[in-house]
């Protein structure tokens, strides 16, 4: 049996090893920023902090594997608990001096289910964390954890939405269209963002069309922790359908049938 406290201090301390990087390099006019094969950017603040947390990781949990954004993913179907790292989620908001950037640290059993969660935004002093059966929590500033809940509205026509932007939709971008006529209101919060605020109760529903694993490993145990659902745009549970839809349950279904 794992000790999901012991996994879920440690993922904080990971957090904390990389929030001491990101907050130098944050804005820094010396970054060094490269272009990877699928024309995104990755700066070296990217890289470090995932090597650190992969240098941390081999000390403290060296039975475990690891999938990592920058520096690749083992074979998570060999039994084995997975850490799942994306060191910095909303790079192109970071290398441009916009603060909603994260680092996102998730953790999976051999099943692939999700156990412990960190999100951590440290331009916007605010931290998000949860373990499974153990409640989604908040850090604003240097305040205590406050728990977080999803929040209770039912239907569409009284919905806050959120997501990223209409690139990636394809078929679905005219659904997506309609469906923003339908609802009460839309922000185009993106990444991380949209999500945690879902888990928060400050937004109802998030969807994102084509996401990594690590992009949303962090994401599913935080919103399910404050009551909420997490699926792909196809309505499967769990983090390997390669995109997400994130809300606060009551409107999960509505959502998913207007998308497809």
């Amino acid at each position: 049996m794992r000790d999901l406290a012991a996994d879920l201090a440690l993922a904080k301390s990971l957090a904390d090893l990389a929030d001491e990087i990101t907050q130098v390099r944050y804005q820094a006019l010396d970054l060094k920023i490269e272009t990877k094969p699928d024309l995104t950017p990755v700066t070296d603040a990217d890289k470090a902090v995932e090597k650190v947390i992969r240098e941390r990781l081999s000390k403290d949990r060296p039975d475990d594997l690891i999938v990592g954004e920058e520096f690749g993913a083992a074979d998570i179907d060999s039994g084995k608990y997975y850490w799942v790292i994306d060191p910095i989620d909303g790079t192109k908001n970071f290398l441009r001096g916009v603060p909603t950037w994260a680092t996102l640290i998730g953790l999976c059993n051999p099943s692939g289910e999700v156990v412990v969660g960190v999100v951590s935004a440290p331009a916007l002093y605010r931290r998000w964390y949860a373990a499974l059966g153990q409640g989604a929590f908040v850090v604003n500033g240097k305040q205590n954890p406050k728990q977080i809940q999803v929040s209770a509205v039912k239907d569409l026509k009284d919905a806050s939405l959120s997501y990223s932007d209409l690139i990636g939709w394809g078929e679905r971008k005219e659904k997506m269209l309609a469906l923003q006529k339908k609802i009460w209101r839309t922000r185009a919060h993106g990444d991380f963002w949209s999500h945690v605020l879902v888990a928060e109760g400050a937004v109802d529903i998030a969807a994102e069309p084509s996401l990594a694993i690590w992009d949303i490993a962090a994401i599913d145990i935080i919103v399910r922790e404050a009551g909420g659902r997490f699926t792909s745009i196809d309505g499967k549970d769990g983090i390997h359908g390669a995109s997400a839809v994130t809300s606060n349950g009551h409107l999960h279904d509505a959502l998913i049938k207007e998308l497809n």
